[in-house]
Order: structure tokens, then sequence, then C-alpha cells
């Protein structure tokens, strides 16, 4: 079994007492077979020993236990945030510094992300099948209040959403941003977890929870905090680093438009489609209905597993990693491919005609591409370079491309030219680095009506669809 590691992400602040111990009890902690751990405690500003006592075991396990220090407190989310972008890892496991949760679970939390079945994990203490110490009442109602708020928001039915213990698929969390410097990380990865489409699990855990008395720092403050977190985070999105993703992931809920674009290509499509630049899958639900074989295809690791968990219902479907720029990518598809449907990426390549010869092997003789592309250069603003476009295309230019390439284009669709005005507003002259999901919503809401007028508007279109065949010297 290859090997894989598990990064132990812990946040420390004046725990002198007891990191010790409780790196004693990680080091030990049993692991699947073939997993190994690295360690890795950030100390927020403690003003006690912590810090030297957690120095001496990185001298005594190098490579192991790391150690990184922050110059302030600002609070258990900040910790676990400098945690996260150090940690390297396959699966992440958050680890409070007290020894309130017992590493030897270790185990169950990890099974699900090891079997495939879940991307993140939550320890419940209030799943039946752990021991728990019974402490404060109050607490447990602050708790089912906060569980319930947060599961309106997400759609969950979690019993215990302010666990210490999360594990994660490290690629996963690493995508996610953490703004909350404080206790409000709990509501806030719940609830990015969810709507980015995670598979959310919950195994019991034990729980030893300590008083006030034994230094416990969650409070009522925090309680209303975390409430503040959560009517934040049900008004914005902000489920991605990287604004092209969640660019992308604004149109998952524009599901009109998206159904448009397909009922347009759909008539050119084959019975054997390669999808390029797939995403999460916007198109794909649409167009991989009477296929035989439907290959969505991404060069984002986790836009890939969203693919394969939301669509394992459709037997016909596959995914693969394919970049557009690299012709190894394309060498299992060589020839066999009836239709490549490529939306909305061409433009993201220096060498396009590199992209369209790659698109031209995967196709049998007689075999059609569908390329999309946005149109016209003078738009060209804010979002197409945060997006990574190289440039926008006018429609000779595409043709000149498609047929340097070896295609016979067959006819150049105008798409979309009533978000026209829209995108230059908002790229051009207002220079926003991303579309609102509100706005979205609003424009899918009408697509109705914009199918309906589209053709009949004055102005040029937003994007452009070629369809073009790979000629079939038989015929």
């Amino acid at each position: 079994m290859p090997s894989s590691t598990l990064s132990v992400l812990i946040p420390l602040f004046n725990e002198e007492e007891f990191i010790g111990t409780l790196l004693e009890r990680v080091i030990a902690a049993p692991l699947p077979a073939g997993m190994n751990k690295e360690i890795i405690v950030v100390d927020d500003g403690s003003t006690d020993e912590s810090a030297t006592i957690v120095a001496g075991f990185c001298d005594t396990y190098p490579g192991i236990v790391r150690l990184i220090r922050a110059d302030r407190n600002r609070g258990k989310g900040a910790a676990i945030r400098t945690a996260v972008e150090h940690a390297t890892g396959e699966y992440s496991v958050i680890q409070d510094a007290d020894l309130e949760y017992n590493p030897a679970e270790y185990i169950e939390l990890l099974t699900p992300l090891v079997d495939g079945l879940a991307d993140v994990v939550f320890g419940s203490r209030f799943v039946n099948a752990g021991r728990r110490r019974v402490l404060y009442y109050w607490h447990s109602v602050a708790n089912h209040i906060l569980t319930t708020l947060c599961n309106l928001v997400a759609d969950l039915n979690l019993t215990d959403m302010e666990t210490g213990y999360k594990a994660f698929r490290t690629s996963l969390i690493k995508t996610i941003p953490i703004r909350c410097n404080r206790f409000g990380i709990e509501p806030e990865l719940t609830i990015k977890a969810a709507r980015r489409r995670a598979r959310i699990y919950e195994v019991p855990v034990s729980y030893e929870g300590r008083t006030y008395e034994d230094g416990k720092k969650i409070g009522l403050k925090d309680a209303f905090a975390a409430i503040l977190v959560i009517a934040r985070f049900s008004l914005i999105g902000d489920l991605y680093k990287d604004r092209g993703s969640e660019i992308l992931d604004s149109f998952a809920s524009a599901p009109r438009f998206n159904r448009w674009m397909a009922d347009t290509i759909r008539p050119f499509l084959g019975e054997r489609v390669l999808e390029i630049g797939a995403g999460v899958g916007n198109l794909t639900r649409q167009l991989a209905r009477r296929c035989k074989r439907y290959v969505a295809t991404d060069i984002d690791t986790e836009h890939l597993v969203r693919l394969r968990n939301g669509l394992l219902h459709r037997p016909i479907l596959e995914t693969a990693r394919c970049d557009l720029a690299n012709a190894g990518d394309f060498l299992p598809f060589a020839g066999s491919m009836d239709t490549v449907v490529c939306l909305n990426v061409l433009e993201h390549l220096a060498d396009d005609a590199g992209g369209l010869r790659n698109i031209h092997g995967a196709l049998r003789a007689g075999g059609s591409a569908i390329i999309l592309v946005p149109c016209g250069p003078e738009l060209f603003g804010r979002m197409d370079v945060v997006l990574g476009h190289f440039r926008r295309y006018r429609k000779e230019q595409l043709r000149k491309r498609l047929e340097e390439t070896g295609f016979r284009v067959e006819k150049i669709l105008d798409f979309n030219r009533v978000s026209r005005p829209a995108w230059l507003l908002n790229s051009r002259l207002l220079k926003r680095s991303t579309i609102g999901r509100l706005q979205l919503k609003v424009f899918d809401r009408f697509v109705w009506l914009w199918r309906r007028i589209d053709h009949l508007l004055p102005w040029g279109p937003t994007s452009i669809i070629a369809i073009a065949r790979k000629p079939d010297p038989s015929n």
C-alpha cells in the first residue's frame, strides 16, 4: 500500500501543563496502515513555557514535530490558518492542545477519508458510542443552538458543529479561505465545506472536557461571536482562495443559464464525448445525457473530486485529468472521440494552436469540436485577468486558428449578447474581479426572456461558439 501522511494541526496558547502529554499521545497514536504523521504546532503568542516544551519535542523528533511561532496572540482560527499553509500530508486533523480529545481515535476519524467516502469528518461528542465527561448544561444548550443555526445555513444535519475534532482532505482545506481568527472558525469551515459540496461524515469520539478552573477558554462571548459568523457566511460566498474558481462556482447557482448553453450545443454532440475543462460539472450534468461514453476532464484536483462525487450515479460518465496544453494527456483518447467540447478553456492557453491540435488528435475522422470562447478584445478587462485569459477572440481570429490546425469550420454561433453591457460595466469600467452571486441569480431568473430576445439585440455577443469538423479522407 502506498504511504500517505497525516498532518496534525495543533493551535497552541498557554498550555504548558498539557502540551507535553498531548504531544506524547499524538506521537504514539495509531494510524491506518501505511500512513505517517507530521505534527505542526502553531504557538499563538504563548506567555508561558508552552513553546519551549514543544521546541524540546522538535529536537527529539526532527522531521516529525514542527513549531511555528506567531508574533502575537490572534486566536485559534488564525493559528489553524497558519498550520494549514504548512501542511504537506494528504489528510489533516485539527487537534486542540489540551487533553479533551483523544489522539488514539485518529483511525476512526480517518477511515471515511481513506476509504474515499468523505472529504470532511467531524468527531461528534453527541453521537452514541463514545464516552464523554458530563459537564456544563448551558454549554450543551449553546452547542445545540449553534449547531442548529449552522445546519439551517449549511443545509446539514450535524449533531456537533462545535467539535474540536475535524479532519479534512488537505487539498480541500488548502483551497478554502479561513477568515475567522478565533473560535468562529468552527461554523466558518462547516458552512464553507457544505457549500463546496464536500461529503461530510460524523463519527463518535470520546470527550474529556475540562472546567474553567482547568483552563477552558471558550465562553459566552464566543457563542455570540459564532452567531454573527453564521449570519455573515449565510450572506456571502467566499468559498475559494482562487478568484477564478470562485467565479466558476458562482455559475453553479445559475442553472437556467447553464441549460441555455447546453441546449445551444447539444444538437452537435456525438455519442462519445470528451469535455475539456469541465470544472465543477455545470455543463456536464446537462450534456452527458443520451451519450454512450462521456469523459469529463479538468486540471484542478478539487474540481475532479467534486465531479466524481457528484456524478457517481451516471455509469457512462468517466473523469480524468487532462491539460489542454499537454499532448500526452490526449494519448488515451487518440482518434476515438466523436466530439470534443471545449467551453471557456482555449483563451487560457498562451499557445492556443497547440491546444487545438490536441483536440484534433483526440477526434475520429469526421468528428467535431465545439469550441466556446469569450468574444470581443475590446471587452478585455479585470475579470479576464483574474480568470487567466490571454485573449478574447474575434470570429475571424477563431476561424483562422481552427483552419490552421486542420479543422473545417462549419459555423460560428453568437451566444449571449444580453450580458455584454454588464460585462463591459463590471470588468472594464468598474474593474471588478468577480461576479456577485446575487447578480448572477437575478440574471438567471430571467434567462427565459434573454433566450427569446438575445438574437434581436443590436450589439455583439459576449461569447462565440465554433462548430468545426475533423475532415474524413474517406468522404
